[in-house]
């Protein structure tokens, strides 16, 4: 050790103790700076005096536990949070994630896991707490690189992984899609308006599409135009994905959102079973007659023969029931309060919603049809399925009720993973953020099939916030130079989570 004078531009002269450790030399205490030389010359006595007192400290056996702890704390060098990346590596590699070798790819999709946010925000988040020093310009570079070069790649290793955890083949698959919009005025190529699912209809928009398996492992996903009727995009996803994967046809299933004469023609003639929601209320007269003169009981189904050589599955829940019919009293009231304001025209009487509760008195007093309204009731509880497929009426019903998970998908990606608001305008920008939202829901579900293997009484998102309080300490020996790191693991919760999870 020695003391160094050392010239600032201000003209001021800086004093350090200067440490020379393997080679290179470090600052190891600055005692102060003056443009004064007799001051100058009295911080370079402080800096001796300094060297002095430390060698003694080193020279010390130490023998008090306070003294030792404070000189501990004194050579602590950096914390970080380290919990979050020593879980989620284990998930990202066991998915298989980690063959792409850009750290930046897996900080982006843990970032969206542990803390979405714009990627301004990202980078001071992963300064932070990781002690990764990123540049927003080299986060939006790298998204043109995962546009190019990586959005066909992760698919694949997502699908890959799916196919193995549900046995080595893709036998069914559940279809759905969302709209994501955008807080701003302007329409592009892809972002238009059209009908939004978060009632956004006045803002541009996309479409989302996703496919998965069987409890919601993601196997496939496409954007499209913000005004593409969502009837329109079932079919190019799901004939891209079997093509791309050279699959015999699963069996469909989609909600009643995705029916039509369209659809069902294209999927009887490229093959395809599946099974998708019906819409009792539309059916013919006779068919809707048949229908309710079955009378059933709660948990009761049947099976008939429909149209064009089809089946249609028939079930009655009393929960159900329950549900549409307060659905429909929550629709009629909001309606009364609209009418007491004489807001409503004629112009209102559509058959959108709950408008079709509505109709005209006379030439200009609007009222309620409460006739229609009761007559609806008939339907409470009957949940129609239709399907070419050759399973029983149960099976059907089972299958189809898995479309909840793909529902969950959606609602995880765009709660906790927060993939809106989308703060890009460029389409490549866009895309590379719903590939990057895509790879964080796979690990977010792996996560929780791992947990429930384990037998873990954790969700998901407990096991990230309990990851989030393991922090690594970093220290450097001061006679040596050598550094520690030591992962510290506080609790119980902590500990239980990285023996589950071996790290």
């Amino acid at each position: 050790m020695f003391v160094r004078k050392k010239p600032n531009k201000s003209g001021k002269i800086s004093v350090q103790v200067i440490n020379k450790i393997r080679g290179s030399y470090k600052v190891a205490k600055t005692i102060g700076s003056s443009s004064d030389k007799s001051e100058v010359e009295r911080l370079v006595s402080l800096g001796e005096e300094w060297i002095r007192n430390y060698k003694g400290i080193l020279d010390m056996p130490f023998n008090n536990e306070e003294q030792t702890a404070e000189s501990v704390l004194e050579s602590v060098e950096n914390i970080t949070v380290s919990g979050t990346e020593l879980l989620l590596d284990k998930i990202f590699n066991d998915i298989g994630f980690n063959v792409i070798k850009d750290d930046i790819f897996k900080w982006l999709v843990y970032s969206r896991i542990c803390f979405p946010s714009s990627k301004l925000k990202t980078c001071d988040y992963l300064l932070t707490y990781h002690g990764l020093d990123f540049q927003v310009q080299d986060l939006y570079r790298y998204m043109d690189k995962l546009y190019t070069n990586y959005k066909q790649t992760v698919q694949l290793i997502s699908f890959s992984h799916t196919k193995k955890i549900l046995g080595g083949s893709i036998n069914i698959v559940f279809y759905d899609c969302t709209t994501l919009y955008f807080e701003v005025d302007q329409e592009d190529d892809l972002r238009k308006t059209g009908f939004s699912k978060e009632g956004k209809h006045q803002n541009p928009q996309i479409v989302l599409g996703l496919l998965v398996g069987l409890e919601g492992y993601p196997l496939a996903y496409e954007i499209f135009e913000g005004n593409k009727f969502e009837g329109h995009t079932m079919i190019p996803v799901i004939e891209a994905f079997r093509k791309k994967y050279n699959l015999p046809a699963p069996i469909v299933v989609a909600d009643s959102g995705l029916l039509s004469k369209s659809n069902i023609k294209e999927l009887l003639n490229n093959g395809y079973e599946f099974i998708l929601g019906a819409r009792l209320k539309s059916s013919g007269n006779n068919q809707k007659g048949e229908v309710l003169a079955l009378e059933l009981e709660n948990g009761e189904s049947v099976s008939m023969d429909w149209e064009e050589g089809l089946r249609m599955v028939v079930s009655y829940s009393e929960k159900r029931a329950k549900k549409d019919r307060s659905n429909r009293e929550k629709g009629l009231k909001k309606l009364e309060k609209q009418l007491k304001t004489g807001k409503l025209n004629k112009t209102h009487i559509n058959n959108r919603g709950y408008n079709k509760y509505l109709k005209m008195e006379g030439e200009i007093k609007i009222a309620l049809d409460m006739e229609k309204f009761e007559k609806d009731g008939q339907w409470d509880g009957l949940k129609g399925y239709i399907t070419n497929t050759q399973l029983d009426k149960e099976q059907v019903i089972e299958n189809y009720n898995n479309l909840w998970k793909i529902e969950k998908a959606f609602r995880i990606t765009k709660n906790e993973i927060k993939v809106r608001p989308v703060y890009h305008y460029k389409q490549r920008r866009i895309e590379a953020h719903i590939s990057i939202a895509f790879v964080a829901y796979k690990v977010y579900k792996e996560l929780e099939r791992q947990l429930n293997e384990k037998g873990a009484n954790l969700s998901p998102q407990k096991a990230i916030e309990i990851a989030k309080g393991i922090y690594t300490i970093e220290i450097q020996l001061k006679s040596t130079g050598k550094k520690l790191k030591k992962t510290l693991l506080l609790n119980e919760s902590q500990q239980n989570l990285a023996k589950m999870f071996g790290f």
